[in-house]
Parts: C-alpha cells; sequence; structure tokens
C-alpha cells in the first residue's frame, strides 16, 4: 500500500509522526459526491476503530495549559507554511502534489481572467454581463480574502452587494408548485441580487445605500464599545419600482481558505451537532439547512453561504460566475446572468457564447478549474498557539461555551475524491449549521430552511490574518463590525449569553480571549 500523511494521531497517544493513511493515495477510487448528505448521522468512510480514534481526537480539550498536538497545523498535511503576508490566503494546499499545483495555478488564472463584453476581439474572454458586480473572481475576493462595505460615498465596494427576493409564497401557493422546497423567491424586476454595473448602454439596476446609527455598549471595567446599526436602501433603480415587498439582504465576500477540507468534512459529523428542538437545554439549537443537489437532485446538506444554501463550492462558483460577473457555465447556463423577463433591454445585447468552444461562455473546462483552486486555498499556520494569554483566552473561549457553535476540530473524509483532503484533523472552528443571532442581526430575510434570523456558524480559522490579507477587520455577514469586539457584541438569540459572558468580562480577559482569535 501507498502511505500519505495525515495529522489524525493513532488512538489517545498522538506521537509526533503524524498518523498514515492506509487507504494509499487513491488511484483508481471512485469519487463520492462532494455535497454527500442524505440525513446520516453515522460516518460509512471509516471502520469502528478508526471511529473511535475521530472521536477522541476532535473532543474538546480540558487542558489549557499547553496547546494541543497538531493545533498549530489548522487544515492538517495541507496547512500553508509560508510566510505570512497579504498573500498567506493564496497559497495551495502543502500537501497538493506537482499535478495538484499545476492544477490550481491554471485555476488561479481564471480566477483572476477579467471578463469583457460581447462582441470582443478577445474571444476567450467576453460574454460580461450584461449586468454585473465585477468583471473578476477576484474583483471581489480580492487575495482571497474577506469583503468590506462602502468606506465612502463614492467608493463602488464591488465585494459587497445585495440579496433580493420578495416574500415566500404562502402553504397554498407553494402547494401548486412543482418544487415546493424553494430557496428564496427572486425580485421580479431585478432578480436576485442587485447589480449596480452594466455593459455599454445598459443602465446599472442600482445603488445600494447604507446609513448607520452608533449604538453605545458598556463594558464591564469601564469600557465602552460602539456598535453600529446599518440601514439598507437602494436608489437610482435603472428598471423601474422595485416589489413593493422586495426584502435586501447585504453581502459581502467571504474568504476562501480552508473550502475543500470544509467540503469533504463528512455530513455525518455536522447533523449530529444539530439539535433543533434544544434537546440538551442549553439554550443553542443548530438547524442543518438542506438544499437541492442541482436542479431536481435529491436533498442534500447545505454548508456554503452566510445561510448554508449551497451544497458544494462547484454550485457556489457557477452561482457566482452567473450572478456577479453574469458568465454562463454548463452547471448554470444563463447567458444573460441575472437578467430577468422584465429587463428587455439586457436580453437583446449579445452574449458571450460561441459554437466552436461550446455552448456556454465559459465551457469546462473553466468551472471545473475554478472550482479546483477554490478547493485547495490552504489555511495558514496558526501563530503564538502557546503564549500564555493565548491559551487563558482559548480557555475563556471554551468555558463561554462559544464552541457550542464555533466547534474545533472536525476529520475530513478518508474516502475523499482528492487525495489532499482526505483523512485531515482540520480546526475550523464551526459546526455549519444555521443559528438563530437575535434580532439585532436579522435580515428578515428567509432563505430555504434558514429564517431571517438565522445564520450559518462563519468559521474562524484565518481571522485573525484578516487585516494583513484585506487591509481591513470588517466582520460578519454586511461587515458591520469594524473589529473582533464589535462583532462578539452583535451576537444575540441563541449566542446572547456567550456576548452577555464577554460583556461581564474583566478588560484584561476579554483581551486574552481576542487575543486567542487573532491567533486562529
Amino acid at each position: 500500500m501507498v502511505s500519505a500523511t495525515s495529522s489524525v494521531p493513532p488512538k489517545r497517544a498522538w506521537p509526533q509522526a503524524v498518523f498514515v493513511a492506509a487507504l494509499g493515495l487513491g488511484i483508481g477510487m471512485l469519487p463520492v459526491p462532494s455535497s454527500a448528505g442524505d440525513g446520516r448521522t453515522q460516518r460509512d468512510d471509516l471502520d469502528a476503530g478508526d471511529l473511535a480514534r475521530v472521536e477522541a481526537v476532535t473532543a474538546p480539550t480540558e487542558d489549557f495549559t499547553r496547546a494541543e498536538p497538531f493545533e498549530k497545523m489548522p487544515a492538517g498535511a495541507g496547512t500553508s507554511t509560508k510566510l505570512v503576508n497579504r498573500d498567506a490566503f493564496s497559497q495551495p494546499l502543502a500537501n497538493a502534489g506537482f499535478a495538484g499545483e499545476r492544477d490550481f495555478k491554471i485555476g488561479n488564472g481564471f480566477f483572476k481572467k477579467i471578463w469583457v463584453p460581447a462582441p470582443s476581439s478577445t474571444k476567450g474572454s467576453d460574454g460580461l454581463g450584461p449586468l454585473f458586480n465585477a468583471r473578476s473572481c477576484q474583483g471581489c475576493h480580492l487575495k482571497d480574502g474577506r469583503g468590506h462595505p462602502p468606506e465612502g460615498p463614492d467608493d463602488g465596494a464591488v465585494s459587497m452587494f445585495l440579496r433580493l427576493s420578495v416574500p415566500p409564497p404562502t402553504d397554498e401557493e407553494r402547494a401548486a408548485l412543482a418544487d415546493k422546497r424553494l430557496l428564496r423567491i427572486p425580485e421580479p424586476t431585478y432578480g436576485g441580487q442587485l447589480q449596480d454595473l452594466a455593459v455599454t448602454g445598459l443602465a446599472g439596476e442600482g445603488r445600494m445605500r447604507i446609513a448607520y446609527e452608533e449604538i453605545p455598549v458598556e463594558l464591564n471595567g469601564g469600557e465602552t464599545a460602539s456598535l453600529r446599526r446599518p440601514t439598507y436602501s437602494v436608489s437610482d433603480l435603472g428598471f423601474g419600482p422595485m416589489h413593493p415587498d422586495v426584502m435586501l439582504s447585504p453581502r459581502v465576500a467571504p474568504q476562501m481558505i480552508g473550502l475543500g477540507l470544509a467540503e469533504q468534512i463528512p455530513a455525518a459529523d455536522i447533523l449530529t451537532l444539530a439539535d433543533p428542538d434544544d434537546a440538551d437545554g442549553n439554550g443553542i439549537s443548530g438547524r442543518a439547512s438542506m438544499v437541492r443537489d442541482g436542479d431536481g437532485g435529491g436533498l442534500v446538506l447545505g454548508r456554503f453561504g452566510w445561510k448554508a444554501s449551497t451544497p458544494s463550492i462547484e454550485a457556489q462558483s457557477a452561482d457566482a460566475f452567473a450572478g456577479d460577473i453574469g458568465i454562463s457555465t454548463p452547471r448554470v447556463p444563463n447567458s444573460h446572468g441575472d437578467c430577468t423577463a422584465r429587463q428587455v433591454d439586457c436580453l437583446a445585447l449579445p452574449t458571450g457564447v460561441q459554437a466552436r468552444l461550446g455552448e456556454t461562455e465559459a465551457p469546462d473546462p473553466v468551472l471545473p478549474l475554478v472550482t479546483f483552486y477554490s478547493r485547495n486555498l490552504a489555511v495558514p499556520a496558526r501563530r503564538d498557539v502557546d503564549d500564555p494569554t493565548v491559551l487563558a483566552g482559548k480557555k475563556l473561549f471554551y468555558e463561554t461555551g462559544c464552541i457550542a457553535c464555533h466547534r474545533p476540530k472536525f476529520v475530513t473524509r478518508r474516502d475523499a475524491p482528492e487525495a489532499a483532503h482526505r483523512f485531515q484533523l482540520v480546526w475550523p472552528y464551526s459546526d455549519f449549521l444555521l443559528h438563530d443571532m437575535g434580532e439585532g442581526l436579522a435580515d428578515g430575510r428567509p432563505v430555504g430552511d434558514a429564517s431571517g434570523r438565522e445564520w450559518r456558524t462563519a468559521p474562524l480559522w484565518g481571522i485573525g490574518l484578516t487585516e494583513t490579507v484585506s487591509g481591513h477587520t470588517y466582520f460578519l455577514h454586511d461587515g458591520r463590525a469594524r473589529n473582533l469586539v464589535e462583532a462578539i457584541l452583535w451576537h444575540g438569540g441563541e449566542a446572547a449569553t456567550q456576548r452577555d459572558a464577554f460583556v461581564a468580562m474583566e478588560p484584561d480577559a476579554r483581551a486574552a480571549l481576542i487575543r486567542f482569535l487573532e491567533s486562529l
């Protein structure tokens, strides 16, 4: 058998040597669907012995006097140990291999590719729009990092946009639909999101406006924080009025690291954490978001997007091509992007489809390569894991119950399609479930299983490098939090107890907890 390194240690011994995967590198193995998840709560990729070892190594620690074995390596053997700088989120998994790095670099080229309107002399790059938010994937995910809201009235802020929808149908209306499981109902004129940019000769759909109200918060120890509460509206509408009951929900581009490893966390391990009726009485429920796997597909676990409404990285990438850039792919063949039937001038414009290349503007292998790139972005190594202040902050993070949602550790599937993702001990600090975050963060916009108050637990790995990579420290789904303290103070609903515990801490304890988060 051929061996491959992994970060899953043997039972409780945790020697320095990394566990050797016994199934080899998978040559000739049949791949499993990356979005697999049919509601099972028992892993089907491990024997009883390995299952016991996984349960032992992923159990929360009770020792905060020193770092845990392998804690410095949040992406297992794929963890990047490159120099920490602005490119820290743009490195391939360290265990990707030569062929993997080759495909990663090619995919990166398509990720950075600037698309242009059709028709164009650059036949391999035309098809932009006609309506769009950015001209490339990297236009939103700059340096593969986190987006931000506008920092001034003239800031285009392409890394943030508004989702649009109208109230879901009534039970009677839903009963008449062929597919009763609808994620959302697009706004009839403007579609599923507001595109502020358009090709020459066409007006953009409108401009997002944000007004902030400052809310002071008193903290124990004489400290004060200020939260900014945003209100969203749209001006300069290009295609007439919106539906009177339109629901607006802002989105900033999330960071890209660790996506492929998160995709290979077994659905069973995530579903086991769900407690929709709060049976354990700890005030935290956690609900799975179950979504369709493609047109007419079965229900699988959603784990990507701010409301866990997408089952796979490929689906997320295809939706972004269509919605953000207006580029069609074989998975989402909408060559006019998000243009609706009411936007006649938009639908009349030429597309970039060329029969000699395929039936879409980005035919294969564009989407598979961009997906491969997105799946194989490494998580940087942790810093200062043995620092006494970091360890004290980690203890507070555990003791206040933050790990009930921000689950520290998982082990990926042994039979993952790509060798670099197999049987890795990873530290995302997320349960990938939906949680009620309270009225303060509510957008009032349901998406599939997610209510207007629910959000998926955001992974925390890499959060301490946000400023290094992205040049800012804006957090949460709309970037309203200007730092980690504000992000915690916005927690409500199921996380209200943890927020209140943070408020009640002595200043040095709060500083230690923040120091721990900055080490992730």
